[in-house]
């Protein structure tokens, strides 16, 4: 048999192949589904169209240059919060210290914690006058970025955590740091 009648035949082996490939486009093609807007009884709010999960992020409204995710504003460190101070922030940002910053620096932020006791460090305190002062974009830039020995924890801590640590932090500050003239009588009466 010559080459060109093998041919040939290969080619025509082909053609069941490719015409049983198109049919199936045409089925998928034509599958029932749902338009936007469209009643459906499958979902008991009867919407086919369903609510965008938590936390979804419309396109082309993502800022990673806002502060939030830079912990600066306009090149400067940040020197208020980019969310609102709640009791929850605050709590939250107690849960994330504990967990990753307490090790090293301590429950109170004395630079006492574990990590560092056990193992020979010297980390920093928080109390300290230059820490106490400087703008809380600077916190959110150490967690993010690391400083000196401690690493970065951008990849361990989202945003919205680092700010709450960032918060407690503050907080940490003011409670070791608080002067009694800034209390009112009814908080001073409770003091020992």
């Amino acid at each position: 048999m010559s080459q060109r009648p093998r041919l040939h035949l290969l080619r025509l082996a082909w053609l069941p192949l490719c015409l049983l490939l198109t049919a199936c486009h045409v089925d998928m093609y034509d599958q029932p589904r749902y338009t936007a807007n469209q009643p459906s009884e499958l979902f008991a709010d009867g919407r086919a169209m369903r609510p965008p999960p938590a936390n979804t992020v419309a396109m082309g409204s993502f800022d990673d240059q806002s502060a939030m995710f830079t912990g600066r504003l306009n090149g400067e460190l940040a020197v208020e919060l980019p969310m609102e101070l709640t009791a929850e922030l605050l709590e939250r940002g107690q849960t994330r210290y504990n967990a990753f910053c307490a090790p090293c620096h301590g429950q109170t932020g004395e630079g006492n914690g574990v990590a560092a006791y056990r193992g020979g460090l010297t980390v920093p305190t928080l109390h300290n006058d230059r820490l106490r002062t400087v703008a809380i974009g600077y916190y959110f830039d150490v967690i993010t970025n690391g400083i000196n020995r401690m690493y970065s924890y951008a990849n361990r801590i989202p945003a919205e955590d680092r700010w709450a640590v960032a918060a407690y932090v503050r907080a940490l500050q003011l409670s070791q740091h608080a002067n009694a003239d800034d209390l009112n009588p009814e908080e001073r009466q409770q003091l020992p």
